[in-house]
């Protein structure tokens, strides 16, 4: 065998080119039938081991297949290579995957006449004739209900038979049986065929292999019931009772029903007051403690029908009054009766009958809390006449409800600034019951109203001696105070106040005011701080903070409040015109014609406005826009001596025609001027009187007369203080722009909080009345 392998000469130098004319003898397929090494190899590979373990070598030149070589055993390997075959060698295509086979065969079909395929259909039509007659049930269909059943039935039954034949009985559908029965029991019951009824039950209930059947039985004794067979019917009830494990708890509650129903109807009262007594005492409803009344009617037991009473009213509505005529869905048919019984003749007798009955009652002052409450209920709705014809009822009654009526009177009267009645009330509030906090404090109110200060005090302190915790007495005498000018007690007052309503912003805006009266700004901004920290919007607390700040001379605090109280409320007077002479200060003028636009469109009657605009557009440097402002202000405003004096001179300057005709205008409004003069000089003398008027100011040339206060009077020094130009048109003239001013709002005064009482929770209207403005002049 050796003779066949073919060894490479062993030469002392490589040649790179040879090899390649050599032909290998072991590439010649045609001669394998002759190659005794590879027709051995081929024996050994199917399980045919060589006579000797001598090592034999293939015509490779590699160990056989299971020739030990070295010691060590060559392993098996495949002969036959994946994919190649003889017929490869002679042409076929290359196919490892046989997928020249072509497609796999189809499934086989289904058999439709096999016994367990027919099981399958039938009982999926007994399913949907189980659904169909329940759809038919609840439809109102009773009949066809019943028709549908009893098809049912009989092809379950088929179906019985039918798996009894091909599997084992243990593999019967139960629950299917389970279902046909039981709904054909149902369907029975519902035609009133009560007999067939009662003998289906029976079937399910004596088949021990149905779980959980026994509670069946609670049917068959409603069944029993209808039959008014009473002792059958208790006596399945007891039955299902005994076989109803006790953690269905609802269940055996309503079996328990239905035994005291059984009883009553039979005349056996003690029975049922036992059931119902044992359902009240472990899970109480609305029919059981009925039935309990009744039960105790029956036998004369009055006490115990008002314990049963008792515990009936004890039970949860789970519902509030409102809430009955809400509907609990969006069914229109239910919307319109709901909304037609809200308020219909029986209605309306039902609230009428229920307080009759409860004013002949010895809960009488019940009764009397309810009227007051139906009077707060027309003050909630704004419907204050109702309110007080409601409330005048009282008039003759016992003294305590008088007094509430009359304080919530006294409350409604001075809120409508009818400062007559309400004394006249406050009084027989007060002589109703002299203890009365709320009563004392609206009397009170009455008083500082009419400026009796100390009397209203009195009144106050009487408030606070019977109720120290009557925070409305203790503002009121606060405020009281201050009118005197007894500020250390005024805020004394405030600071106890400020202990109980820790962010009252009322409280700390009177601290603060009585701290800037007391000539402490320091302290009055620190309040107003605390007072921005609970209301950060308030534009007045941010304003009258700026304010402060300017009179201490901190301009740019003062600003960062004052354009802070801008932008929350861009319509206050005051803070506009702060502003526009902040920035007429800081040589700024263009910023400041917004704010002075801003208030000539608030105030479009007052020409000082428009003059401050036309002045800052001259003082900027932009001549022609003043010039032409200054036009439109004399078409407003023609007999406006300031303006007719701008417009000569920016005429003249400019070199205008229009300056003669402007010059003309002014001279005779100059003379108009002193003969208006004289004559209230004359008018002065002749009646000794001081009769005073402006003139000369920016407002007052256009026939606006004005009387400026502190404020006004501060600004318009300012104003008239700010550093002047060199420019040939910026007037000297204290008169020119007088920026004084009247306070559109007008002067404001603080007002008393006032204290209505009402009977059933004790609450005070003066909860919701606060006092006036968050902050008064």
């Amino acid at each position: 065998m050796m003779q066949n392998v073919h060894l490479a000469p062993e030469t002392d130098e490589d040649d790179l080119y040879s090899g390649y004319n050599d032909y290998n003898p072991t590439y010649d397929t045609e001669e394998l039938e002759n190659d005794t090494a590879f027709q051995q190899a081929v024996k050994t590979s199917h399980s045919r081991r060589p006579p000797s373990k001598t090592s034999l070598a293939s015509s490779m030149g590699r160990p056989m297949t299971g020739a030990v070589q070295d010691g060590v055993t060559r392993p098996m390997t495949a002969v036959r290579a994946a994919g190649f075959t003889k017929a490869a060698l002679r042409g076929s295509a290359f196919d490892p995957l046989g997928q020249s086979r072509g497609p796999a065969p189809p499934l086989e079909a289904r058999n439709e006449d096999s016994p367990e395929e027919k099981i399958r259909q039938l009982e999926k039509k007994v399913n949907e004739l189980v659904e169909e007659s329940c759809i038919a049930n609840s439809c109102g269909d009773l009949k066809l209900a019943l028709e549908k059943a009893k098809d049912a039935g009989r092809k379950e039954r088929v179906l019985v038979r039918q798996r009894e034949q091909v599997t084992s009985p243990e593999n019967i559908n139960l629950d299917l049986t389970y279902s046909v029965l039981f709904n054909l029991a149902s369907q029975y019951s519902a035609n009133e065929m009560y007999p067939e009824a009662l003998n289906t039950y029976q079937v399910i209930v004596k088949n021990k292999m149905f779980s959980n059947a026994g509670r069946l039985k609670v049917n068959m004794g409603n069944i029993y019931l209808k039959q008014r067979n009473y002792s059958k019917a208790i006596k399945f009830y007891r039955m299902a009772l005994d076989q109803i494990p006790s953690v269905h708890k609802e269940m055996r509650i309503k079996i328990m029903q239905n035994i005291g129903v059984t009883f009553i109807k039979t005349g056996q009262y003690s029975d049922a007051i036992n059931s119902f007594e044992h359902i009240m005492s472990v899970a109480p409803n609305l029919k059981a403690g009925f039935n309990l009344i009744l039960s105790y009617f029956a036998v004369g037991d009055r006490e115990k029908m008002k314990k049963a009473f008792q515990k009936l009213i004890a039970v949860p509505l789970e519902t509030d009054e409102d809430g009955k005529y809400i509907s609990p869905n969006d069914d229109p048919h239910t919307n319109l009766v709901i909304e037609a019984i809200k308020n219909d003749h029986l209605r309306q007798m039902e609230r009428e009958r229920c307080v009759e009955v409860v004013k002949a009652s010895q809960y009488v002052e019940l009764a009397n809390d309810l009227e007051i409450n139906k009077a707060i209920t027309y003050l909630r709705e704004k419907d204050f006449n109702q309110a007080v014809e409601t409330l005048k009822m009282f008039e003759k009654k016992d003294s305590s409800v008088k007094s509430a009526a009359a304080t919530n009177l006294s409350f409604l009267y001075y809120l409508e600034n009818e400062f007559a009645q309400a004394s006249s009330y406050a009084d027989l509030a007060v002589n109703s019951d002299r203890y009365n906090p709320s009563a004392l404090t609206n009397k009170g109110n009455t008083v500082f109203a009419n400026g009796d200060y100390e009397k209203a005090a009195e009144f106050y302190k009487e408030a606070l001696r019977n109720d120290s915790s009557c925070t409305e007495a203790l503002y009121n005498i606060g405020l009281t105070y201050k009118k005197l000018n007894r500020l250390d007690e005024a805020l004394d007052c405030f600071l106890k106040l400020h202990a109980i309503l820790r962010n009252s912003a009322q409280v700390l805006y009177q601290i603060a005011n009585i701290y800037e009266l007391m000539e402490d700004p320091n302290q009055a901004m620190e309040w107003l701080m605390q007072l921005i920290s609970v209301v950060p919007t308030d534009s007045r607390a941010l304003s009258k903070l700026g304010g402060l700040y300017d009179s201490e001379g901190d301009k740019s605090q003062a600003f960062q409040y004052y354009y802070e109280s801008y932008r929350y409320f861009p319509s206050n007077i005051e803070v506009i015109e702060w502003l526009g002479a902040y920035y007429i200060d800081t040589q700024f003028c263009e910023k400041a014609i917004q704010y002075f636009e801003r208030a000539s469109l608030i105030q479009p009657t007052q020409v000082k406005w428009q003059l401050m605009v036309a002045s800052c557009f001259r003082r900027s440097g932009n001549y022609q826009k003043a010039l032409d402002t200054y036009k439109d202000i004399h078409r407003k405003f023609p007999e406006n001596v300031e303006c007719l004096r701008f417009l000569v001179r920016l005429c003249t300057d400019t070199g205008l025609k229009e300056v003669q005709e402007y010059a003309t205008k002014l001279k005779r409004l100059e003379k108009m001027k002193e003969i208006r003069e004289q004559r209230t000089k004359s008018g002065r003398d002749g009646s000794g009187g001081p009769r005073g008027r402006r003139d000369g100011s920016a407002g007052s040339d256009g026939g606006q007369n004005c009387s400026a206060g502190s404020r006004g009077e501060r600004l318009s020094a300012q104003l008239r203080a700010l550093p002047r130009t060199e420019e040939p048109y910026d007037s000297s003239s204290n008169k020119e722009l007088d920026a004084s001013y009247v306070d559109p709002l007008g002067p404001q005064i603080e007002r008393p909080r006032t204290a209505a009482k009402k009977r059933v929770d004790e609450d005070d209207f003066a909860d919701e009345e606060l006092g006036d403005d968050l902050l008064p002049e």
